[in-house]
């Protein structure tokens, strides 16, 4: 039997559940159900959207009950709920603003956090806080309350100390204060929750990972998070990649969470649990082999666990039918059935998947959040047939040795430079991978030349190093400029 505890560090039993939709319409006998196939299922964790729409009345007043039903229902099964915040917002909205309109909406969200919070920690099935489902946008939302704040932002920037030799250059501007403003967004949430619990886990979710890693500071983000994760939907998130490529992408995806996780835990908060008819970017439903393969992939990444999106079908609006484990019968899929076949495995070896460790090839991949901004700075509309110059060009082509060496049965780390610990006195054995990262930061320069002259193995390829972080074109002159 699985002990299910605070998820806080990186020795815990991995958990593999499913996310429950609640909306209104539905029974107590429909509750009832779907969390005992959860149970049947040797599943041990849940996430429920806490949607305002369905506590807060015309009239001011809160009314909690049909969450409340769900919560007691998961305490009599010994099921864990993770508590995602979802402040109101409208019908349509799939996955819930990113950022705070104005002031008065900044309010109305910690008055949310002031309502919900304290009532749903007394129950002892919270297993803890999700405070924004999928952050992050890749652009600067409009309005007022963004403006100021990238006025604040700007005051705040330390004394300019890049020299561009007296060349014209971008300052890559806007894309620094989204990746700054993603950061002071969710730390907001984050200190608002723990106003009222000071002891409940707190995970957030990536999602589109290959697409939006630009705006996630990592390495800032677990200093206040208690574990990692993300969404990896093949449907909306592998636009990259072939379907029979989709078990590659699931552990490219894994390996960029688990390093930006660092010391901490990861999990894979939402993975695809049936069809999306009508959703998505690419309409599929993953079959039973699909959906074992990634749920080993991502064990086998380290992971915690997996929550599928979703348990149950939701009966209105977008997605009205789609996502779904159980079948419309309320019975388990053949998906639903090798998802079983998995929790039955890990929850008879827990002492062996609570410990497991990648040993470590020494092989990173590194990518470069720089290499991406120009990437998409240079775009002129009209790049044609040649993918390298094409935005995604830079993560494509990181993605491809990835894959090659997957492919040989060689484990390689995904990393943002920022990631890579540079310290070390000794890189013998390590090598590092550069293919087609266009803009390398001038101060991780001499971190690559201290690589080198401490034995470790550098491979440069395609268009590496040919800006600098602000797109000047440095391969010509580089010794110089530094």
């Amino acid at each position: 039997m699985t002990t299910v505890s605070a998820q806080i560090s990186r020795d815990e039993v991995p958990m593999i559940g499913a996310e429950l939709f609640i909306e209104p319409g539905q029974t107590p006998d429909e509750m009832n159900t779907w969390f005992q196939r959860m149970k049947e299922g040797g599943m041990t964790i849940t996430r429920i959207r806490m949607f305002e729409t369905y506590m807060h009345k015309p009239d001011g007043t809160w009314d909690f009950s049909l969450f409340d039903q769900a919560f007691m229902v998961a305490e009599k099964f010994n099921i864990k709920v993770y508590a995602n915040l979802f402040p109101a917002t409208s019908f349509s909205d799939l996955g819930g603003f990113k950022f705070p309109r104005d002031e008065e909406h900044l309010t109305s969200i910690s008055e949310y956090i002031k309502n919900l919070v304290p009532h749903f920690k007394e129950f002892s099935s919270l297993y803890g806080w999700v405070p924004i489902n999928e952050p992050g946008i890749d652009g600067i939302p409009e309005g007022i309350f963004t403006q100021n704040k990238f006025k604040e932002w700007r005051d705040n920037q330390p004394a300019n100390v890049y020299n561009s030799k007296g060349f014209e250059h971008f300052n890559f501007e806007d894309d620094r204060f989204l990746l700054d403003y993603n950061t002071w967004f969710l730390k907001w949430l984050i200190d608002e929750i723990r106003k009222y619990d000071q002891k409940s886990p707190i995970h957030v979710n990536t999602h589109a990972i290959f697409n939006n890693i630009t705006v996630y500071d990592f390495p800032e983000w677990s200093k206040f998070l208690t574990s990692l994760g993300g969404s990896a939907h093949a449907s909306w998130h592998f636009g990259y990649f072939k379907r029979n490529q989709y078990g590659a992408a699931m552990s490219a995806n894994g390996e960029i969470i688990r390093s930006g996780a660092g010391k901490i835990p990861w999990l894979m908060t939402e993975l695809q649990g049936g069809n999306n008819t009508y959703s998505g970017g690419n309409p599929m439903c993953p079959t039973k082999e699909e959906i074992s393969q990634w749920l080993w992939t991502i064990i086998g990444t380290e992971s915690k666990g997996a929550i599928f999106w979703c348990l149950n079908p939701k009966s209105s609006g977008i997605e009205a039918g789609e996502w779904a484990l159980l079948n419309f019968q309320n019975e388990p899929s053949d998906r639903m059935e090798a998802v079983s076949k998995v929790t039955e495995i890990v929850n008879k070896n827990t002492s062996l998947f609570a410990k497991a460790r990648i040993p470590g090839s020494g092989i990173s991949v590194l990518y470069s959040r720089e290499a991406l901004w120009v990437e998409k700075k240079l775009q002129t509309g009209s790049n044609g047939p040649y993918e390298g110059r094409n935005a995604g060009g830079v993560m494509k082509s990181a993605l491809s040795y990835f894959e090659a060496l997957g492919e040989m049965g060689i484990q390689s780390d995904l990393k943002e430079f920022s990631e890579y610990d540079f310290s070390k006195s000794d890189f013998t054995g390590a090598s590092i991978i550069l293919a087609h990262q266009i803009a390398i930061h001038s101060r991780y320069w001499q971190n690559l030349y201290g690589f080198v002259d401490k034995g470790g193995k550098l491979i440069v390829d395609e268009l590496t190093s040919y800006f600098d972080e602000n797109a000047l074109c440095v391969i010509k002159w580089k010794s110089e400029y530094e």
